[in-house]
């Protein structure tokens, strides 16, 4: 027993001793500290990891903190990672346990975007299966676009904004006018038109979380109008306790924008309001050309948006919008464009496989002659539409969505342009129905059918979709992902299109004609797309066929010109995108899109599609704990292109016109100064481009311009470290 004992004590002192050996080699030591983003907010959930050990490795609170204990006494690389950001890695040692700190930068080439306007149901982007393209706030904010004009032309090849009558803005879109391209925001249409274009001065970017643009007919979920593509504008909640952030701009011409923006988020009720204001005085391009002369104007708008949650499965949104702008078109008498909007929703989460949502939107849009002299105001345009909708989803487990829903529209016209200037209204309704089914592993169908009524003529039309997904996944290759589709679009002829009766200023008239048939098309396009950790690649083709376009030709029998179905059109073309975001902070960002527009009879073309465009984007930006900055150099280019215009001497026969390319850049220096504050200096047309003739499509540019802007977020300023 002794002996026992005696060899008990021996053995257990000589383990004692081993281990006191052994120990600084295996000695374990442990690191902390807080994931956030570039704002500060606390990345919850996000993975902490060691390289090169599998399974190790802690996820982040709440809060954003993690502790992480490391297995010896060497040093290590952690990694922090969250989905939608950049993955950021540092080498850790013994003596460095505390203040393990990780500020992540947003990843702009990430398919884990949310987007929903493709399907109107919540997917992430690797797994929508309509092409979907998603400019984020944060490109709006490296592009430093002051409008929606500047940003959609600098992020997408194959849009192209001109001037035309009166300086009146227009819209080519891969082959497809203003009329035929759907502007949403928050998924509800647009009221109002001039010249068969929307009032994109509406669309200001304040409070703009991101812009989703689906290419290609999308008449199965949207209806009318969305021939050519749907193009939704998505604003942001309010999610802070307060926020207020405040911003100005200023500019060539005298352009200054003042932004300003209020938030609060307590418990169940969330609000915010945001004000803009913009201004830009008339100036002389200096030039030769069709115009020499580019109007100044005012904008003024107004947006609240109220979210309450009496409960966890119903939400309640509530908004309110005002719009004002003043054209100095003339001196004596100034065009004046107002809207006022409103709207309530209301989303129900029945259970968890099922939802619905019921809404109803107003839009009332005018337009008026202010006379400066007698200071009157003139009322000779107004559109009011009132809009119930009802959405419904069902998802049969890990199957498929069911989506099923309907419109009922009222539309009232009054219009100057009509017979002493009288005025039409007309109800459409609809009815669509779309399922999104999971047919196996990696591949998806959708197949959508929606059914329209027009009240006026009884015009009514059937337009199918049917879209195919499949994924090829491989950790070390990288994702595949092959899309193709089929979708039908249309648009009803419009009340001016069918009503019109105007005098074209004693020139000659233009006629509606009530007998026009629905303009159609038939979207073809398939898609192959590669993602892989830091960039993405994506090719597509497309092909159009249109038919019945509705457009105003020469009547010689009336002596004027009326409104007609013309004949078929093929707009076919690919387009090419490649993105790339480094964790050393340099990025980049090429799209190119080739179109191809032709009438199938030979006859002539009046198109002012650019067949190649592209637009580009190369960055650099680092931050530090006080400082940080992001240089970017932007730039488009459109090729040269020759059609037909109406001879300005009789506005009746069509003579060949050529028309010039060229090349614009834009260098941006975004800075964070401090917390909450954030500087851009500008530089725009850095290259001094200027055209030798000012064409409608040409840039009214003078030259290179300088231009600065300042934002404040004042809730981060007051935040303690």
């Amino acid at each position: 027993m002794n002996m026992i004992k005696h060899t008990g004590r021996i053995l257990l002192a000589g383990l004692i001793l081993g281990y006191a050996c052994i120990a600084p080699a295996s000695a374990q030591y442990r690191i902390s500290g807080k994931i956030s983003d570039r704002s500060g907010e606390p990345l919850a959930g996000a993975a902490v990891t060691i390289r090169g050990m599998k399974g190790s490795g802690t996820m982040a609170d709440s809060e954003g903190r993690y502790s992480l204990l490391l297995p010896d006494n060497e040093p290590h690389t952690i990694t922090a990672s969250y989905i939608g950001f950049m993955t950021q890695s540092r080498t850790v040692k013994p003596d460095s346990r505390l203040g393990q700190d990780f500020t992540l930068a947003e990843n702009p080439v990430t398919l884990e975007q949310v987007v929903v306007t493709g399907t109107r149901t919540p997917k992430t982007l690797m797994d929508s299966p309509i092409t979907t393209r998603v400019i984020t706030d944060l490109d709006i904010r490296k592009s430093d676009a002051s409008n929606v004009q500047d940003l959609l032309q600098m992020e997408l090849p194959g849009i192209e904004f001109s001037f035309s009558m009166d300086q009146q803005v227009n819209i080519n879109f891969q082959g497809f006018g203003g009329n035929s391209v759907l502007f949403l925001i928050d998924g509800e249409r647009v009221a109002g038109e001039t010249l068969d274009n929307v009032d994109y001065n509406r669309l200001n970017l304040d409070n703009v979380e991101r812009i989703e643009i689906v290419k290609g007919a999308a008449s199965s979920l949207y209806g009318s109008n969305a021939v050519g593509g749907v193009i939704n504008l998505i604003t942001k909640d309010s999610s802070e306790p307060w926020s207020v952030n405040l911003s100005t701009r200023y500019g060539a011409h005298n352009s200054r924008q003042y932004d300003g923006s209020i938030g609060i988020s307590s418990g169940k009720v969330s609000n915010t309001l945001n004000a803009q204001y913009n201004a830009i005085d008339t100036y002389n391009v200096g030039g030769e050309g069709d115009f020499d002369t580019v109007y100044g104007n005012e904008v003024l708008s107004f947006k609240d948006r109220l979210v309450y949650t009496p409960a966890e499965n119903l939400k309640l949104t509530a908004r309110a919008g005002y719009y004002e702008r003043e054209r100095d078109s003339d001196v004596l008498v100034k065009d004046r464009y107002r809207d006022l909007s409103g709207g309530v929703k209301g989303e129900w989460s029945i259970d968890d496989d099922a939802t619905l949502e019921v809404s109803y939107a107003y839009d009332e849009y005018n337009k008026s002659d202010y006379l400066t002299t007698e200071k009157t105001d003139l009322l000779n345009y107004s559109n009011v539409q009132h809009n119930v909708r009802t959405l419904f989803n069902y998802t049969f487990g890990k199957t498929g969505t069911l989506t099923a829903g309907g419109d009922f529209m009222n539309d009232y016209l009054m219009s100057y342009q009509f017979e002493d200037g009288g005025s039409k209204s007309q109800i459409t309704a609809d009815g669509f129905v779309q399922f999104d089914w999971n047919a196996f592993k990696n591949f998806n169908i959708i197949g959508a059918v929606r059914y329209d009524w027009f009240s006026e003529r009884k015009l009514s039309s059937f337009a199918p979709k049917l879209g195919l997904m499949y994924k090829a996944e491989n950790e070390k290759a990288g994702h595949f992902t092959f899309r193709g589709s089929y979708a039908k679009g249309f648009r009803a002829p419009s009340l001016k299109e069918m009503y019109m009766s105007f005098d074209m200023a004693s020139i000659f008239m233009i006629y509606g004609n009530p007998d026009l048939q629905p303009e159609v098309s038939h979207n073809f396009l398939l898609s192959a797309e590669y993602f892989k950790k830091y960039f993405n690649v994506t090719v597509s083709g497309f092909f159009n066929m249109v038919s019945d376009g509705i457009s105003t030709v020469w009547n010689q029998e009336l002596r004027g010109m009326y409104y007609t179905n013309l004949a078929s059109t093929n707009i076919a073309g690919a387009d090419l995108t490649f993105s790339m975001r480094l964790p050393c902070g340099v990025g980049t960002k090429l799209a190119y899109t080739y179109t191809k527009e032709y009438t199938t009879d030979g006859s002539p073309s009046l198109s002012t599609t650019r067949p190649h465009s592209l637009t580009a984007r190369v960055e650099y930006g680092r931050d530090w704990k006080n400082y940080g900055f992001n240089l970017s150099l932007n730039g488009r280019f459109l090729s040269p292109f020759t059609t037909h215009v109406y001879a300005s001497s009789d506005y009746k026969t069509l003579a060949r016109q050529h028309y010039p390319g060229y090349t614009i850049w834009k260098l941006v220096l975004s800075q964070s100064i401090w917390k909450g504050i954030r500087l851009n200096m500008i530089v725009d047309n850095l290259f001094n481009y200027r055209p030798k003739y000012y064409y409608s499509n040409s840039p009214a540019t003078v030259g290179t311009t300088f231009a600065a802007g300042l934002a404040l977020a004042i809730e981060e300023m007051m935040t303690k470290n």
